[in-house]
């Protein structure tokens, strides 16, 4: 089955929202503030430089997104793309939507001169580790360390 993949717009942002809030709950069983939360979201179409969404569609409904964050590589010269808030509604699942998602990020990023795609995945996303995998992707040797405010 075909998938389509366009660059989302703000008329996009409720559904990236529930998205969101739906990742949040199925990965790591948290509750999102829908008020931040959509701040977050909007600051992403607000400021170009913090990144931007991807869609997917299938026979006109979007059914997933992802988005994509740089990370300057002083090392390399060059951008990391790093995928994140990947989500594939639960009946898209296993039909090729984030593989059509990938694909389109990988030639984007190409094209614009990055010099590798990352991500991160939780530890016990079983699945999804082994989806990566089966695209080429390879489990790196740095470990995520994070400090909230």
């Amino acid at each position: 089955m075909s998938v389509l993949i366009r660059t989302a717009t703000s008329s996009d942002a409720p559904s990236l929202c529930a998205w969101n809030a739906a990742m949040a709950r199925e990965t790591e069983h948290k509750t999102l503030d829908v008020e931040r939360l959509r701040a977050g979201v909007d600051g992403v179409f607000a400021n170009s430089a913090r990144g931007f969404y991807l869609v997917a569609e299938r026979h006109g409904e979007a059914v997933g997104s992802a988005m994509v964050t740089y990370e300057w590589s002083d090392w390399r010269g060059g951008d990391f793309w790093w995928i994140q808030r990947v989500y594939v509604v639960a009946a898209a699942r296993r039909h090729g939507t984030f593989r059509a998602l990938y694909a389109d990020i990988d030639r984007r990023a190409r094209a614009a001169g990055a010099i590798g795609l990352r991500l991160y995945v939780d530890v016990d996303n079983a699945p999804a580790q082994a989806t990566y995998a089966a695209l080429g992707m390879q489990r790196c040797h740095y470990l995520l360390f994070e400090s909230g405010f």
